[in-house]
């Protein structure tokens, strides 16, 4: 899958370019049949049309302030990776969206989908970075194409066999996929950075930088008793305490001249 959406990428043209993914995640479902690693019994036994699990036993919710007071640390996590997905997106799109809309617009848009999504009795929702990566290799950014993108999977969404279809995809196909989708994010990042002139001489900064990587690419864990976060959030907020803790450091005098 890797492989197959790196040529694409690098050696194909016109229309084929803006596929890679989907070319990618084809080629290996072939050779996973020729490899026997597909089970097609779940899509002959799900039926054409059926509700998602969400709404086919839908309940109202009830208020509780348990999961509420464990959910509020929790939200941290995605609210980095939305503000963290809008610069990155920001920056592909060659737009400042932190200024318009205004993150205030964006973080309420994702907090209102998440409250409409909790009294649909659906799980909650937040920007997904992968998304953000297929933007970064595609460079399709027009809303209108993710508007259009949005409804198909709401449509596909009640289409039985469609859904068993895609959970048929093995998890090798897939993985291979978001080693590129996630590495395109972090090599954007890294584009901020230099286009802010962030200078990777000072040793605060590198300390910054190595140890948010290592965290979020080493899967590091911090638990307490139910509580545990980990990925993106955990580095993202590690990347913010070093960030508010570690001194600045003093310029020399051969850079203030530069600078002037």
């Amino acid at each position: 899958s890797l492989i197959t959406a790196i040529l694409v990428l690098t050696l194909g043209r016109g229309l084929l370019k803006l596929v890679p993914v989907v070319c990618g995640i084809t080629m290996g479902y072939v050779l996973a049949l020729f490899l026997g690693k597909v089970n097609f019994q779940p899509v002959l036994d799900a039926p054409w049309f059926a509700l998602p699990a969400s709404l086919a036993h839908f309940s109202l919710p009830q208020f509780s302030i348990e999961p509420l007071l464990f959910m509020i640390p929790v939200a941290i996590a995605p609210v980095i990776e939305h503000i963290g997905d809008v610069y990155v997106v920001g920056a592909v799109a060659d737009k400042d969206f932190t200024k318009d809309p205004g993150l205030h617009r964006t973080l309420l848009g994702d907090g209102l989908a998440c409250l409409a999504s909790a009294f649909l009795a659906g799980p909650p929702v937040t920007t997904y970075s992968e998304v953000t990566g297929a933007m970064s290799i595609t460079k399709v950014t027009s809303p209108a194409v993710i508007r259009i993108s949005a409804a198909t999977a709401i449509v596909f969404s009640v289409v039985g066999k469609l859904n068993a279809l895609l959970q048929s995809i093995p998890e090798a196909v897939l993985g291979g996929i978001m080693l590129l989708l996630f590495g395109t994010i972090a090599s954007v990042g890294l584009l901020n950075l230099m286009r802010n002139k962030v200078d990777l001489n000072q040793t605060r900064n590198i300390i910054i930088i190595a140890v948010t990587l290592t965290m979020g690419i080493g899967g590091a864990v911090l638990s307490y008793k139910n509580f545990a976060i980990s990925g993106i959030g955990l580095a993202a907020i590690v990347g913010i305490v070093l960030n508010l803790c570690l001194p600045q450091e003093k310029e020399t005098q051969e850079e203030a001249a530069e600078k002037q």
